[in-house]
């Protein structure tokens, strides 16, 4: 069987194509879509759990030989810790979640991998934890749904940004792309191609049109923001080579993520002390609270959780003139709450593309502890990422040579009147329609996978 698989930052979702459409699978407890976050009980029962559930065994051989000492450490953990073989050690999506709020200072946590896969300088063994990650996740995903349609899928479109990072793109893109075939293949796919995914979002809303137009795709995921120029329409859609109509395109590692974490490090850490003054006159150091927030990337959150750190804060907590509010802090680090305090600042944002204001409630830190956020404030912290996204749009502009006849824009993040606001301010009278916001990539990829594999 044929899928488009969105293996997206923020959510997971996975389509086949049926009845002339592209129809999204349930795959998170009557979900379509699935949080991108995993936990597991210890992190070495990730790579035991990848290699139990290799479906191929020459994979799983291989996959065996190439980590006998993660395995042998997954062994001693569950001797030493007394886990049962039976007892469920991995748990993904919304059931993640569940575990990190209910026990967030054990277990290990990780949430958006996707941001992490073209970090540049990552030694063997991490690009090797994060092979892991994904393919774990993949295999859950994939199973998941064949349950649902009692039907093996075979071959699959997977979507990818136009880049992974900002610095040494084509290595980073390569790296990333590497691991996201190898873990499709350990997850038991045996066909796997890939699409950048503003094309798959425009492939979608192409299917609605009945008039040629020239398109500027915008979509704002998770952790990547991809503009594409496509021409579109009745003429085109039934082509496969589609490089003509592919008139210019632009990417950055910057998307919803980087949204939540302006806003929780801008309108949430003032209550943990990031705006205090010391008694020697001087501002709060910020890094630490930065490194905090800032979730979706490696080298912060080694900073963070770092003994450096915490020497520095106990360091400041002599000379802060508000020692309850640090104090916070370090409870908050030492319970390994941050990702939940990110996870507050993203639904605060959801909340406020239909409100002027949200309260972000945070009694899972401290009972009756809140804030409260506006429209305009959340403006006012994304100013600098939405700047970004801007430019990108402009530069896609410059290299189709001409204005776009509309602007279609998709990705969560895109339902934010801030960002469509913005959008029209810059680029001036030129029609934007929404597409549905979650889905357009996943049914774009299911489309392209039933064209070029059926």
């Amino acid at each position: 069987m044929i899928a488009g698989f969105d293996y997206g930052t923020s959510n997971c979702a996975i389509g086949v194509f049926s009845d002339e459409s592209a129809q999204l699978i349930a795959i998170d407890h009557g979900r379509t879509f699935m949080p991108s976050a995993l936990y597991a009980l210890e992190r070495e029962l990730i790579c035991e759990s990848v290699g139990q559930k290799i479906p191929q065994k020459s994979l799983q051989d291989s996959f065996i030989a190439l980590r006998e000492n993660p395995l042998n450490q997954a062994r001693r953990v569950r001797r030493e810790h007394d886990i049962a073989a039976s007892e469920q050690s991995l748990y993904v999506g919304h059931e993640a979640f569940d575990q990190y709020f209910s026990l967030p200072e054990e277990g290990y946590f990780v949430k958006s991998p996707k941001s992490f896969l073209g970090a540049s300088g990552l030694r063997p063994e991490f690009v090797h934890f994060f092979e892991d990650i994904v393919t774990a996740m993949m295999q859950t995903i994939k199973q998941r749904a064949e349950i649902q349609l009692g039907q093996t899928i075979n071959h699959t479109v997977i979507g990818r940004p136009v880049n992974f990072q900002g610095m040494n793109s084509e290595q980073s893109n390569r790296q990333a792309i590497d691991i996201l075939t190898i873990s499709a293949k350990r997850a038991g796919f045996s066909s796997v191609e890939f699409l950048f995914e503003p094309l798959a979002a425009g492939f979608d809303f192409e299917a609605r049109l009945d008039k040629n137009k020239t398109v500027l795709v915008v979509d704002i995921g998770g952790g990547t923001t991809d503009c594409a120029m496509v021409n579109m329409g009745p003429n085109h859609r039934n082509k496969i080579e589609r490089s003509a109509d592919f008139l210019g395109h632009s990417g950055e590692r910057i998307g919803g993520n980087d949204l939540d974490i302006q806003l929780a490090g801008k309108n949430l850490m003032s209550l943990f002390g990031m705006q205090s003054i010391l008694k020697s006159g001087l501002p709060m150091p910020t890094q630490p609270y930065w490194d905090a927030v800032t979730t979706n990337n490696v080298g912060s959150q080694s900073a963070f959780n770092s003994k450096e750190t915490s020497y520095s804060l106990q360091q400041l907590m002599l000379d802060t003139t508000e020692p309850a509010l640090l104090q916070r802090f370090i409870k908050l680090r030492s319970q390994k709450q941050n990702h939940h305090l990110v996870r507050s600042a993203e639904q605060c944002k959801i909340a406020l593309s239909d409100n002027s204001a949200n309260k972000v409630a945070l009694d899972y830190i401290e009972q009756g502890l809140s804030c409260d956020v506006t429209q305009q404030q959340f403006s006012d912290a994304i100013k600098r990422p939405l700047t970004r996204v801007i430019a990108l749009m402009q530069d896609v502009i410059t290299q189709a040579g001409r204005q776009p006849d509309l602007i279609y824009i998709t990705g969560g993040s895109a339902k934010s009147p801030v960002i469509r606001q913005a959008i029209e301010k810059n680029l001036g009278s030129i029609e934007v329609l929404d597409g549905d916001h979650f889905g357009s990539v996943a049914a774009g990829l299911t489309l392209w996978a039933q064209r070029i594999f059926a």
